[in-house]
């Protein structure tokens, strides 16, 4: 399934008795939906991060993910860019990542994130980035785009 919040996945659990293998959200430093993760991980489904390099857009600290401070000097300590740092943090998290790209030179990035691990303080420093926002908005808002939702 695909950015389910908790309140639709408890119904989903209570009208199905299926219990879901992957809720895929987005995630990353500045959107990291604790809350949906929890819920996921309490029923056993594996949270699969779309978006893990959180994109191009600016977030309310005036800065895009791959532009970020802390990132880039977490990076820099190991040599590794800030999609690489996004990303080992996922992994390292129990997050199942799935980075766009077209760029041949950034796909074979992408997997260069086995050869090194993040330390307890520098995951405290990234958990600290959260800004709140997401791509998607409530799902709940249905009204807002004119989807009518069959009653139950």
């Amino acid at each position: 399934m695909s950015n389910f919040l908790p309140v639709r996945l408890e119904r989903l659990l209570s009208e199905t008795g299926i219990v879901p293998a992957v809720n895929q959200i987005e995630v990353h430093p500045f959107t990291q939906q604790r809350e949906v993760q929890d819920a996921n991980r309490e029923h056993g489904i594996l949270t699969q991060a779309w978006s893990p390099i959180g994109g191009l857009r600016t977030y309310s600290n005036g800065h895009t993910p791959l532009a970020d401070e802390t990132l880039v000097s977490i990076g820099d300590a190991h040599a590794k860019s800030p999609a690489q740092v996004m990303l080992r943090w996922s992994i390292q998290e129990g997050r199942q990542v799935i980075p766009k790209s077209v760029n041949p030179a950034r796909i074979a990035e992408n997997f260069e994130v086995f050869d090194f691990e993040l330390t307890t303080e520098e995951i405290t420093r990234i958990d600290a980035l959260e800004q709140g926002m997401t791509m998607i908005p409530d799902e709940l808002d249905f009204d807002a785009f004119g989807i009518e939702v069959p009653e139950a």
